[in-house]
């Protein structure tokens, strides 16, 4: 069980009074206020570095905010612990006989999942267990019709990676308002392959992480696998023997760790009736690791499908299939690509780890990662102007909440206009 320090619960009789305080006298921010009408509470939250104070007003005289204040006046009213997985918590609570008021997670303040322990089994501290809301309806899988295409977006679930490492030379206090980061500095990310459906076939566009991750890879990574690319595909009425081609961005595992899978030991490829289309520069790269990249290729994504003989490798940029072509831009691998899919006069473009997420149209946004960053950035700057101003639809791989995207740019400043 992990949990960190998420808020601290204070009860005020006089709302007015208390933001004189925390707000004029102290000079915290105090963000819009939220009503929980379930619990008769209205919530200020004054943000306090990587934890935060509430202030709790009550909304009725029978809610529990206004039963505390009538019987013991303003002050701390709890303290809220933020878990990963809050039933898994009540559970360990409970094999350990810890006295709970609620035996099942409810609806909380932020969409969030809330518990209460009772104060009697924390030495008198009334104890909340928080479990964020996580994006879930933003995974939703999507058809798109795309001229003569159809675009599917699907995904591999979610994912977390360190923030620092995703914005490079960026400042912790710029990127941390779009990619807010958990305890351990991770930010959450998703893993959204593409799914072009044609008169030639279906392709898939990368294939997540999958499943071949150990405990401790799960742990460091944050891997979600509740819902996955087997779940996503069924959800658009499709499964992995339906895929006939499967193209490669490049070959890390957050990326291509899906191609694969374990089958009564042996390793064999995941897509079963399909090709594997790969640059053959990357291929090279990925077999031949060193200290920088080694951490990113790892072998069984990828050599099971060289043995099968199921590999299909080309030297440079071409067209894969009718209104499909890939593009070098290296930057973030020697040879990444980017892929554009055309049809009827339009224009999207699956940019992979170039713009990995929303927050990454600003040229300068570059990650770590990226053994190559001035060439990513030179890329990038032509690339965002040309999408701009040919109104290419952009499909982030790695924003949780935006799958794809126009890039807008008003009086100096970008943002994405949603479309999935």
């Amino acid at each position: 069980m992990k949990a960190v320090l998420d808020h601290v619960g204070i009860a005020v009789q006089n709302l007015d009074e208390a933001l004189a305080f925390y707000r004029d006298a102290l000079g915290l921010e105090i963000e819009a206020p939220e009503e929980v009408a379930s619990q008769g509470v209205r919530a200020h939250v004054v943000p306090a570095g990587p934890s935060a104070l509430e202030l709790l007003e009550a909304t009725r005289p029978d809610s529990p905010i206004a039963r505390f204040l009538a019987r013991r006046g303003a002050g701390l009213h709890h303290i809220t612990l933020r878990v990963d997985d809050i039933a898994a918590v009540l559970e360990h609570l409970r094999a350990r006989g810890v006295r709970l008021i609620d035996a099942e997670p409810r609806p909380g303040a932020e969409g969030a999942l809330v518990a209460f322990v009772h104060p009697s089994a924390a030495h008198g501290v009334l104890v909340e267990l928080k479990q964020p809301a996580r994006p879930a309806a933003e995974l939703l899988p999507k058809r798109l019709p795309w001229g003569d295409l159809e675009l599917i977006s699907v995904h591999d679930g979610l994912f977390g990676l360190d923030g620092g490492a995703m914005f490079g030379v960026v400042p912790r206090a710029l990127w941390k308002a779009p990619a807010p980061p958990d305890e351990r500095n991770r930010i959450l990310l998703a893993m959204r392959p593409l799914v072009v459906e044609a008169a030639w076939g279906r392709l898939i566009i990368d294939c997540g992480a999958g499943d071949k991750m150990d405990a401790r890879q799960r742990d460091i990574y944050a891997l979600d696998r509740r819902q996955h690319l087997d779940h996503a595909l069924a959800d658009v009425g499709l499964a992995a023997e339906a895929i006939d081609l499967v193209l490669a961005t490049h070959l890390h595992w957050d990326h291509f760790g899906g191609a694969t899978v374990r089958c009564d030991g042996a390793l064999a490829p995941r897509f079963r009736g399909a090709r594997y289309v790969i640059r053959a520069a990357e291929w090279y790269d990925a077999t031949h690791t060193h200290d920088r990249n080694r951490a990113s290729y790892l072998a069984d994504n990828f050599l099971p499908l060289h043995d099968a003989g199921v590999v299909d490798f080309f030297e440079e940029d071409r067209t894969i299939r009718p209104g499909v072509r890939v593009v070098r831009t290296g930057g973030h691998t020697a040879h990444h690509q980017i892929v554009f899919i055309e049809s009827d006069g339009k224009t999207a473009v699956f940019v992979a780890d170039l713009i990995p997420t929303t927050a990454h149209i600003r040229d300068a946004w570059i990650m770590g990662y990226d053994l190559f960053p001035m060439e990513t950035l030179a890329f990038k700057q032509r690339f965002i102007r040309e999408a701009i101003d040919r109104e290419y639809l952009i499909f982030f791989e790695h924003d949780p909440r935006v799958a794809a995207g126009y890039i807008r740019e008003q009086a100096g400043r970008r943002y994405v206009e949603q479309v999935v």
